[in-house]
């Protein structure tokens, strides 16, 4: 036993030095060891929202906001039109259980909760949570589901949690309402699933500052794909009732069409996935050429994670002749069909690409060959769809290289940090520029696609 003398603390009446017994060396040592398990014995207790983000149900009037809790809570938003009274109105909603396929098994709460009614072009503010604790304010403007609305876009994938480059800049252009919707082309955080899905928490919450006020829309891409697309099934909330992985939703003068190109590379998840999205694609497309309907949306867009073409010089699918994206898979039984056929069938006007860390342009192509309007006007009335390249924004995997023998289709590249811009200014007029952040915001590249006509018959 150890005993030591110790000075009386000042201001003690008495006087002297006090006789202090000491625990045993072995006793303190044994004490110490217990003393992670006291810190950390109980559960933290996690109802505080985060990763707030915004997405288009499809349907003219809505909104839905989805977010995360680490304990069960209630699922609410309460909100109102910017200047009015705040949070005057409320919706509710629910929460599913997602438990990542990590070591850990790692729980989460994803809340979602659809508002409807609401006025077209009009802001409103609104908070997230439920009387355990609300999230920060945030503000969003209703999209407006007039056929002449003119909506802008930021698009691009490969945007990751380390070296997001252009994420700054993306941020602070939101916030200043530059932008009517987000699409994400694929590829996300690098990745969500690692450390447990921490990595996915943590991208979730860098995003939020531009998620939380414009649509958020997705596609997945190659590096979603551990645990069966899990994470990007469970967190993100696009329309449709295919879990997000291939959906469609009209805007302005366009019919939007999001899709998996993942669905020719992951055949362990299933094979009958590339029948059913080429099934359910040959559908909407049907659909959108109606004539009612290519009159009133006559552009079609589509946003797909791995390229037809590309002239990267890293051997992906897209640097072959024979991609499986482009061309199907003659390697199954029964083979599978591509999807360049389909979309120059029923005229696709403009497809968006991510996947190779660099910025692409292409000539107007169908079967490898170029299809300009004109020699003096190449985009003005082109014979096939306008293909662009959009996977620089910034992740860990950084830029990529070129070929330095491009196929003739290839009109503009670059291997700067950016991102693209694209507005649908009306039936017959798009524009998309490339932002350089390498370059501090500099526009590298535009282009206007001009066209009378839309559907197959403009290609003839």
């Amino acid at each position: 036993m150890i005993y030591r003398y110790s000075p009386r603390p000042a201001g003690r009446c008495s006087s002297g030095p006090v006789l202090i017994k000491m625990v045993p060396l072995h006793a303190a040592c044994a004490l110490l060891s217990l003393a992670p398990l006291l810190v950390l014995g109980h559960r933290p207790i996690w109802i505080q929202p985060e990763q707030v983000h915004l997405s288009y149900p499809g349907v003219p009037g809505s909104m839905r906001v989805t977010w995360t809790t680490f304990n069960e809570t209630e699922s609410k938003v309460e909100y109102g039109l910017l200047g009015g009274r705040l949070f005057e109105l409320s919706a509710k909603g629910g929460a599913t259980l997602f438990v990542d396929s990590g070591e850990e098994k790692r729980e989460m709460y994803i809340h979602r909760v659809t508002l409807t009614d609401l006025k077209p072009a009009a802001t409103y503010v609104y908070h997230c949570g439920s009387d355990e604790g609300w999230s920060d304010v945030f503000s969003f403007t209703a999209l407006n589901d007039s056929a002449s609305f003119s909506p802008r876009f930021a698009l691009y994938g490969d945007l990751g949690n380390k070296n997001p480059q252009s994420l700054a800049r993306l941020q602070k252009e939101t916030q200043l309402g530059m932008y009517d919707a987000i699409l994400h082309i694929g590829d996300f955080a690098y990745d969500l699933h690692e450390d447990n899905a921490r990595i996915g928490d943590e991208f979730m919450r860098q995003i939020q500052s531009i998620a939380a006020y414009v649509p958020y829309m997705t596609c997945p891409g190659n590096h979603e794909s551990t645990y069966n697309f899990s994470n990007y099934r469970n967190r993100f909330s696009m329309p449709g009732q295919t879990e997000s992985l291939w959906y469609s939703w009209n805007l302005g003068s366009a019919h939007i069409i999001s899709l998996s190109t993942e669905v020719y590379f992951y055949l362990e998840f299933g094979q009958e996935l590339i029948f059913r999205q080429y099934e359910w694609l040959m559908k909407d497309l049907e659909e959108a050429n109606k004539p009612e309907n290519r009159a009133v949306r006559p552009w079609i867009i589509t946003m797909g994670h791995r390229p037809m073409y590309c002239s990267d010089d890293d051997q992906d699918d897209c640097t072959t002749f024979d991609s499986y994206v482009r061309l199907g898979r003659s390697d199954v039984e029964p083979p599978a069909p591509g999807l360049e056929d389909l979309f120059y069938r029923y005229g696709v006007d403009v497809e968006l690409w991510a996947h190779e860390h660099t910025y692409e342009r292409l000539w107007p192509v169908y079967g490898d060959k170029v299809y300009n309007g004109s020699k003096e006007q190449p985009y003005v009335n082109p014979k096939a769809p306008v293909h662009i390249i959009t996977g620089s924004a910034g992740c860990r995997e950084k830029t990529d290289m070129f070929n330095p023998n491009p196929r003739e289709w290839s009109a503009f590249r670059s291997t700067d940090y950016g991102y693209t811009r694209m507005q649908v200014v009306n039936a017959t007029h798009l524009y998309l520029e490339q932002v350089s952040d390498d370059q501090y915001g500099k526009v590298i590249d535009s282009i206007w696609v001009e066209k009378e006509k839309h559907g197959f018959s403009a290609w003839l």
